[in-house]
This record gives C-alpha cells, structure tokens and sequence, in this order.
C-alpha cells in the first residue's frame, strides 16, 4: 500500500499546502530546526479542561479528547524555586526557550547557570526524588475535532513528550516518529489524546483516529495561519492562569518553527527526563507497515 494511500482522493495531498504540514511534525518529533481571549486545554486534575482567558468553561471526563495539531514549539525548559502553590501561582524563577542557555529575558539575579549544561538545577536529584529540578516541556497549538475556527494551547510535560511506545502507547514524540514514518502530517489526521490511567500526575498518550476529510483539511490550513496558533506556542514568561506576567521587550519572528516556549506550572509534575531514541527506535518506526496505522484507526 502507497504511504499516501492514506489520503487517497484528495486533491491537497500534492499541493505545497500539505507538504509544508509536515513542518510540525518536525518539532513534535524533537527536531530542531480562534479571535478573542486565549483558549487553552488544561490538564489539571487528570481532566482535559478548556479554559479562556483563566476562566474555565468546559470539563471533559471522558479521559480522551480528539484535536488536530496545527503547530508546535521546540522544547523548551523551566525552574520554579520552592513549592507550587495552585492559590498562589507565580512565574518561573529561571527558563529557557532552546534548552540550551538561560533566555535573555531571565533577570541576572534568577539565572542558575550560564549555560544548561552547567546548571546544578539540571542535575539528577535536584528536584523530586531522582528528578531534575529543571523540567522539560513543549507547548502545541491544536483544534478540537470538527471545530475548526478556535484555537488552543496546551503545553505537554516532558512525561506526555518523551518515552518509548509500549503496547502501543505513544507519548508525542513516539507518535510524531510514527506519523513521520508514514508520511501523514500531524495537521492532517484527527489526533486522540488520552490519559494515562497509571499515572498520579497527568500524563498524555497519543493515537491517530482518523484522517482529515478534504474539506475539514482546507480549513484546518486556513486556520494554521491564524495569529492565535503562532500566540499559542510562542514564548511567554507567565506560566499558569492567575500569574501576572513579567513585561518584556516583544520579540518576533517571521519563522514559526523559530517561536519559543515553556512550562506551564498548573499541569507540571516531576517528570522522567528525555531518553536517547537512538536509531533502532527509528528504524523500528519506518519499517512499520501503513496498514498497521489504517488497522489503529479502526479499532475504537
């Protein structure tokens, strides 16, 4: 079976549009390279909870939400000094938006380290129990399935991005991999997320449900050029509803696979750090029939 088999009929598969979709998918796999207030999904309690502008207004319990990935921001990485305080949220003490060093907007008096690397806050043990204190997150921009005129952010713990796939349970970098491998582009398939029922803190699992019809398609790529995907993961120094953000010079970028972003402290756990995948993972990906990916979406 072709890999494109998987749209076969659609006119778009071949177009510019489509293939450029393929850039999310690049950030969602650790690469490096709607109007109105800011809708986000919070995952707070184990519960998918949409929230605008800090107020919530709906609570899924379901403990599955289908979306659509428009976008996403590299991984990025920040440290709260003391204790989260859900009645008294406040910023990150230092972060950074590549991983790599402190961003520039962290003040002189709160940065940990000149370099992550150095950072005796990205030691083992520095945190929880053998956990970092300084966590890993990625921010994505998605659409809820069939409502393709509002956007949401949702920033996922390093837990929900990183891992291997067990018995076909994929955290988002294992099913970017895995999309990848079969050249469906995250913007083009109907996304489930699910949580894990054996974890304490909220963690996310993802499979592909279905693929975009072609009408659902163009408006999903409409809506990627929306302001409000690139406001969704691009960098910001408040983390979690209630905190005042620290003002800072604006920075832009013409490049949205460029926008930066961070953790968000009311869904934020003490979390396994990032494994290296190593290419027998990747080759395990590629050689995954499409037949396998077509066959998941069926079993509902």
């Amino acid at each position: 079976m072709s890999e494109l088999e998987l749209f076969k009929g659609n006119s778009l598969v071949n177009s510019d549009l489509f293939k450029s979709l393929q850039n999310t998918a690049n950030n969602l796999a650790g690469g490096s390279g709607g109007g109105g207030g800011m809708r986000r999904i919070s995952l707070r309690g184990g519960r998918f909870r949409e929230l605008v502008n800090g107020e919530q207004v709906n609570v899924n319990n379901s403990g599955s939400l289908n979306v659509v990935i428009l976008d996403a921001a590299k991984i990025s990485r920040a440290y709260y000094a003391g204790t989260y305080d859900p009645e008294n949220p406040s910023g990150p003490t230092c972060w950074s938006a590549d991983t790599q060093r402190p961003s520039p907007d962290v003040p002189d008096g709160q940065r940990q380290a000149s370099a992550c690397k150095d950072c005796p806050m990205n030691v083992r043990g520095s945190g929880q129990g053998e956990t970092r204190a300084c966590r890993y997150s990625q921010r994505i921009a998605v659409a809820l399935e069939g409502q393709y005129d509002k956007v949401y952010q949702l920033n996922l713990a390093a837990m929900s991005v990183f891992g291997k796939p067990v018995d076909g349970k994929m955290p988002m970098q294992a099913y970017a991999n895995y999309l990848q491998a079969h050249n469906a582009p995250p913007s083009a398939v109907v996304t489930e997320m699910y949580f894990d029922d054996n974890s304490d803190v909220p963690k996310l699992y993802f499979k592909a449900a279905r693929p975009l019809e072609e009408d659902e398609l163009q408006k999903v790529i409409e809506l990627r050029e929306h302001e409000d995907v690139e406001r969704a993961i691009t960098f910001t120094v408040s983390q979690a509803d209630g905190v005042q953000e620290k003002p800072s010079a604006p920075k832009k970028s013409n490049n949205v696979l460029e926008k930066k972003a961070t953790s968000e402290v009311a869904d934020d756990a003490p979390v396994e750090e990032p494994k290296n995948r190593g290419k027998k993972k990747e080759e395990a990906a590629s050689n995954e029939d499409l037949s396998d990916l077509v066959d998941a979406w069926d079993d509902e």
